[in-house]
């Protein structure tokens, strides 16, 4: 049985364009001779390095918003199992405490005070 493919996470960055390569256009005919860059071509390239820093910046604070919220998740439900786990033992402590201490309340109150203070 084929499933559809699952849908992305609403926080992954879709495609809504498709970008063709632009060809470059073929030189003249004449001497073999290159010709030097425009000046436009090192301000895109100049500009390449800060996009991709732009790109990575944008994908880190997602992945850490995604990061921070699942990691909130998982350390809240282990402290709600470990409090689970911890409350039949806590509750047995706590009984044999106010046991005790209304055991020696009890005898305190039932032995009379010594003679001669």
């Amino acid at each position: 049985m084929n499933r559809p493919p699952p849908a992305p996470p609403r926080f992954v960055p879709t495609l809504t364009e498709v970008v063709r390569p632009v060809a470059a256009p073929l030189p003249a005919s004449g001497p073999a001779i290159a010709a030097p860059a425009s000046p436009a071509q090192p301000a895109a390239l100049a500009a390449s390095p800060d996009l991709q820093e732009q790109m990575v910046q944008r994908v880190l604070q997602r992945v850490d918003l995604m990061l921070d919220r699942r990691l909130r998740e998982v350390v809240g439900q282990l402290i709600l199992e470990q409090t689970q786990s911890l409350a039949p033992r806590l509750r047995e402590e706590i009984e044999d405490v106010v046991r005790q201490s209304v055991s020696q309340a009890f005898a305190n109150e039932t032995t009379p005070p010594p003679a001669g203070g």
